[in-house]
């Protein structure tokens, strides 16, 4: 008989699973439930986009492409990111295609990251960050932001997290669970700390095109910040494209060499099918974006006032789908509360917890859903607010 406790890789085995999976668990189990938990548009994939993906998939064009990407592809996010961020990056070999973004953070962090490193990691933030940084074998230090900053990491905060072991900074703005942003001048402020050591920066600009008010500013476009900067992005938010699973990676072509090497080892390529579609909406995509965003942006107001109607305090989110409501008062643990709010009114969001101990005392909704859909949900928030006010 086989002992899998020999068998498996203990730095895997001690890796905890994802906080959302515990919950998500819960849900998978009831009917009838108003769910705010997915940080998936609730849009269709653009038909322009679907098309091209379709067409390429008649005239037989289902090779592997090149390992970094089609030359299209690469081509049309370089002009992208021109265009929309005034970012300069070579499509010959500072783009890399990966297979969503999740692989292009992956891909970052092992390029850079070794045994006994330490990762300077701004919470709370996506679930990924962490564990990846575990199975390399790097430690993970924290920085807790907070509320009074509206969830922003500060200069003062990042100079005091340094140690000459510290090998890189995760900057994931606009922020998944919180909302917040940095923007420019906060940006400058984090520069100025890193300019003069040998840390790199992996920037997560996933949310870059869901910004509301503010433009979203790249630390790579900040003086002397663009050779020590990798970014990962994708298509799967701005575009409705999350079942695509295709990203990228932007950064200088001596760390894009060093991560080509390991995604084509690790993936080959990304689908081909999903390259051409992304080629028709990196070309023909910018309204798509817009749509969206102002769809969102009406949802993010319709849900920040309905929460506060209800009398519970949150920060106003400049970014991304969600919004981060401060449950404390209500005197549960933000797992409690979750947990009580689902099986008392069927309603369901995820416990702040779910992105770091941190996140105690909130909890994450995400506002990727309907007017309609988001309006009952408010209803059954507020329900279960009065009768634990009782």
């Amino acid at each position: 008989m086989i002992d899998y406790g020999k068998m498996l890789s203990k730095t895997v085995c001690d890796i905890k699973p994802s906080g959302i999976r515990k919950f998500f668990d819960l849900l998978s189990e009831m009917d009838d439930v108003i769910s705010l938990t997915v940080g998936q548009p609730d849009f269709i994939t653009p038909w322009h986009i679907r098309e091209s993906a379709i067409e390429s998939l008649e005239k037989g064009k289902t090779y592997y492409t090149s390992n970094a990407g089609m030359t299209d592809l690469r081509t049309e996010i370089s002009k992208y990111l021109k265009r929309r961020f005034n970012l300069d990056y070579c499509p010959k070999n500072e783009v890399v295609v990966t297979v969503g973004g999740s692989e292009a953070i992956d891909v970052a962090m092992r390029s850079i990251l070794e045994p006994d490193d330490e990762v300077i990691l701004p919470v709370p933030s996506f679930v990924c960050y962490e564990p990846i940084a575990k199975m390399i074998g790097a430690k993970v230090v924290h920085i807790d932001t907070k509320l009074e900053n509206k969830f922003k990491i500060t200069p003062e905060e990042l100079r005091a997290a340094i140690t000459p072991k510290t090998k890189m900074l995760i900057l994931p703005f606009p922020n998944n669970p919180t909302g917040a942003i940095l923007t420019k001048d906060e940006l400058e402020g984090i520069a100025e700390v890193l300019r003069g050591t040998n840390i790199c920066v992996l920037s997560d600009e996933i949310y870059a095109e869901l910004t509301y008010g503010k433009r979203h500013v790249s630390i790579a476009e900040l003086e002397g910040m663009r050779e020590r900067t990798i970014i990962a992005s994708g298509f799967s938010k701005a575009y409705a494209m999350t079942g695509w699973r295709l990203g990228y990676i932007c950064a200088p072509h001596e760390l894009c060499e060093q991560m080509l090497k390991i995604h084509q080892y690790a993936i080959m390529c990304a689908p081909t099918m999903s390259q051409f579609a992304a080629v028709e909406a990196m070309k023909n995509g910018d309204e798509d974006v817009e749509m969206m965003r102002a769809e969102y942006n009406r949802r993010r107001v319709f849900i920040l006032e309905g929460l506060r109607k209800i009398g519970i305090e949150c920060f106003e989110p400049e970014g991304a789908f969600y919004i981060y409501p401060n449950i404390a008062p209500f005197g549960l643990s933000s797992e409690e509360f979750c947990e009580r709010l689902l099986y008392e009114q069927r309603c369901a969001i995820v416990p702040g917890t779910a992105f770091g101990d941190s996140g105690e005392g909130f909890a994450r909704i995400s506002y990727a859903y309907s007017v309609k859909h988001l309006a009952e949900a408010l209803t059954k928030i507020e329900a279960f607010v009065k009768s634990l006010k009782k």
